[in-house]
This record gives C-alpha cells, structure tokens and sequence, in this order.
C-alpha cells in the first residue's frame, strides 16, 4: 500500500527525508523555500508551497488559485496565453503569427472564467524543466485519489513530460485518463547511448576551439563565490528576462546563493580576465540532466561564441555523468546540429473530479496545442 504524507512549513521539521541523493536534494531545496517563501528564491513566483512524500520520494506541490502575472512554471495562464503571445514576437509567418495572435486574445477571458489557474502542480521545481524520479502507476494513482480529496476543486497538473525520460510514466498518465497536452518542443541529447554524428562532432571542436583562442576558461562551481552573484544574475537576467520574457522565472540573489551552497544547482562559468562572461546552472535526477540557469554577455561579440562554448560545456557534463541532456526549447536548428532531436513535452492534466465548464477549458486547449500547435512546433522546428 502507497503512504502518502503531507507537511507545510509548520510541520516540515517533522519530515524525515530519505537517505538518498534525492532525498538530500529535496531537503536542501524544500526546507529553504517553504520556510522563506517562494518569492524570496524567485521574485514572480506566488504560490502556497507545500512537500509531498510518497513512500520514500519526496516531491514539491504548490497550489495556486488566480495568480495571473505568475512566472510560467506555476501559471497554465500565462503558459498557455501571455508567454505564447511573447513568443509569436519571434514567429516569422506574418499570417500564423496574426491568427494565432488573435485566437490568444480570444482565449484569455475563457481562460480566466474557467479558472485555468485553479491548480495543484505536482513535481513542480520552479525551473523551466522538472526532472522525474521513478514513480509507479500505483503511486501516481495514490497521489491524485489523495489529492482530490484534499483538494476538490483544484485541476492536478504534472509539467515536463516527454517520452524519451518518461516512456512508463507517461503511459501511466494516459492509462488514468489525464489529458496529454502539448506545452513546448525540447531537444534531448544522449552521447552515451547515442552517440552524435561525425558532422557534429565536428561542430563540437570547432566550437571547443574558441575556449583557447579567446583566452576564456572553465570556473566551476566550487571556484565561484558569493561575489560572483550579482554578475551571475546579471547575466541570466539579460538573456531569459530582457531578451526573451519576464515571464521566465526571476531568481533573486538568495536563489543563486542557495545554489552555490547547497548544490540545487551546479554552476559552471566561462571567464577571462578575472570576469564571468558566462554561465550555466545543471542539475541531474535519474539519469538526466538540465540546466535551468544559463546566460552569456550579449555585448561580448558573437564571433567570441559564449552560447557555443556553454553547449559544448554540457555536451561534456553530459558524457562526464553518464547522463542523458535534456536542452529545454530554442535555438532549435543550432541544437540539432550538434546532435540534439526535438522531442514535445506535455503537462498532464488531471480534472476528472471537476465540473464540465472546468474540464471544457482542458479539452479544449489539448485539441488546439495537440492538432495545430504541435504540427506548427514541428514544421518550423520551434
């Protein structure tokens, strides 16, 4: 029988975390972030944080209820409405980019009187990829009997699925009804059972090459300090928030910190001269990686290749941890050329227990992301 527990932050001290590396991990993200508050770790998070453990795993759920100007990673809202409307900035087919415009404007009032963001979000880290660890379908059942009860009108949300890290997991979710729907299109790279092709393998130590002629180097994390955290953020700042959206997540000081001492994150910099020009964040849970935290100095000039030596950076953390890569979304033909393949990604949605106009709302944007979003994502290779 699945044992299910749940603590806030008045009961968390009573929580006995698993002896594992997973378990460690929990500890030294959770604790901090339910006794401060999300908000304190990533400014545009709002959300009643609260710790799942399900027999020995130990899981973030976090509850919201409107929340509209919430980062993405807790806000099918913004998600689905206002990050969506941010990207078609990008699109370059006038005529898709103004249908697709209009048909979000459409949806934003249905959204919010179907109160899309009436949610419980299981597994949810924070960060723009949520790594899994090995669930059951028994304890996936357990989970969500558990949590409708506790919470009957809250739609059940699990982010970040793909087929490649999740092939079980994602047929448990289909086997228990919950609705697949298409959020993004991420490249995964696996040089340890797949190795990549000599055209890229080749790309790789070109790219590697500007490491040397550049005069940069590899800092990592335990030759990063407190000092170094402004220029960090700084960093992540300029490329996730003022290049693509604020509706990424805004970590803080406090969040970088904890990273540094905890080891949340594994934090890599490229420098020269005594100065970060960039930087990438990893973390890894059942053999597979992803990197939350990345950046570069866009007034550094291109030929300089910051973006390049940052993937050939992990292309190597990957081979060094037997892990395979999961590379979130973008620059998808630069990805794919070095041997990355694209992959969707789904958030499973749980609303059996609700009434049909909440439900309506779910069907609705799985038909739209699944039948013409989906196509659109892999046409263009999004």
């Amino acid at each position: 029988m699945v044992q299910i527990e749940l603590y806030d932050a008045t009961s968390i001290r009573h929580l006995s975390f698993p002896d594992t590396p997973d378990g460690q991990y929990a500890k030294d993200f959770l604790v901090p972030f339910i006794m401060q508050k999300p908000s304190y770790y990533i400014q545009n998070i709002d959300t009643e944080l609260l710790v799942l453990k399900v027999d020995e795993i130990v899981l973030p759920i976090c509850i919201n209820d409107k929340e509209y100007t919430n980062s993405y990673v807790c806000s099918p809202y913004t998600h689905y409405i206002s990050y969506a409307k941010r990207e078609l900035e990008f699109f370059n087919n006038k005529m898709i980019r103004n249908s697709l415009s209009l048909l979000l404007s459409g949806l934003s009032p249905i959204f919010k009187l179907s109160k899309i963001n009436k949610t419980i979000h299981v597994n949810n880290w924070f960060v723009s990829t949520n790594l899994y660890p090995d669930l059951t379908s028994e304890q996936l059942q357990a989970m969500v009997e558990f949590l409708q009860k506790r919470y009957p009108k809250h739609t059940i949300l699990f982010r970040s699925l793909n087929q490649t890290h999740q092939g079980d997991l994602y047929q448990s979710f289909v086997q228990q009804q919950f609705k697949l729907v298409g959020s993004r299109q991420v490249y995964i790279m696996d040089p340890v059972k797949h190795p990549i092709k000599a055209k890229a393998r080749w790309l790789l130590k070109r790219d590697e090459k500007l490491l040397k002629k550049h005069e940069y180097e590899i800092v990592e994390a335990d030759n990063i300090s407190k000092k170094d955290i402004p220029r960090i953020l700084e960093l992540y700042n300029g490329l996730y928030l003022d290049k693509y959206s604020t509706h990424n997540p805004q970590f803080t000081e406090e969040f970088i910190e904890l990273a540094l001492e905890k080891k949340i994150l594994y934090l890599n910099a490229i420098k020269k001269d005594g100065r970060i020009d960039a930087v990438l964040g990893y973390f890894c849970r059942n053999g597979v990686m992803t990197t939350p935290l990345f950046g570069y100095d866009l007034s550094v000039p291109i030929e300089n290749g910051l973006y390049r030596l940052l993937s050939v950076r992990l292309y190597h953390l990957s081979l060094e941890n037997s892990h395979s890569l999961n590379e979130s979304s973008g620059a998808a033909q630069f990805k794919r050329n070095r041997g990355a393949v694209g992959e969707i990604e789904y958030t499973a949605v749980y609303d059996a227990h609700l009434p049909v106009y909440r439900r309506w709302i779910w069907s609705v944007l799985k038909s739209i992301i699944n039948r013409i979003g989906i196509p659109i994502m892999q046409k263009y290779k999004l």
